[in-house]
């Protein structure tokens, strides 16, 4: 399974339109560009390989591999990227705002059925992120 994530970039926030095998799934926020400083910044376009995580925090969700300069970048539930991220991508139901959505627990849910699929299957999952081309 390959998810497309392309990027609008904004000083206060990422916002992102997520694809799964060339189908719309889902908005995305991140924190903005800052030269992928930890905790601070998006992380940077690539293409990534994507696990499953589980955690006491998140329960289910999922780990992004081998993000340079970078560890625990995760998708994970979150409606305003500067009060709930620290690096990591959250899927949103609508965009609200550069870096801010709603309903994230509800596009969260979604894109995990979808890709839990691919893991069960043993499918390998990759992520490729990129700048919207205007």
């Amino acid at each position: 399974m390959h998810l497309y994530l392309l990027r609008t970039y904004a000083p206060e926030g990422t916002n992102g339109r997520l694809m799964i095998d060339g189908h719309f799934t889902c908005y995305t926020i991140e924190l903005p560009w800052r030269h992928n400083r930890r905790g601070l910044s998006c992380i940077p376009e690539g293409c990534y390989r994507v696990m499953q995580r589980y955690s006491e925090v998140f329960q289910w969700h999922l780990h992004l591999i081998d993000v340079p300069d970078r560890d625990l970048i995760l998708v994970h539930p979150a409606n305003n990227a500067l009060l709930e991220l620290k690096g990591c991508i959250a899927p949103v139901s609508k965009l609200t705002g550069a870096g801010q959505g709603t309903r994230s627990r509800r596009a969260f849910y979604l894109l995990m059925q979808q890709v839990r699929l691919a893991f069960l299957a043993h499918e390998p999952v990759l992520l490729t992120i990129n700048e919207t081309q205007t």
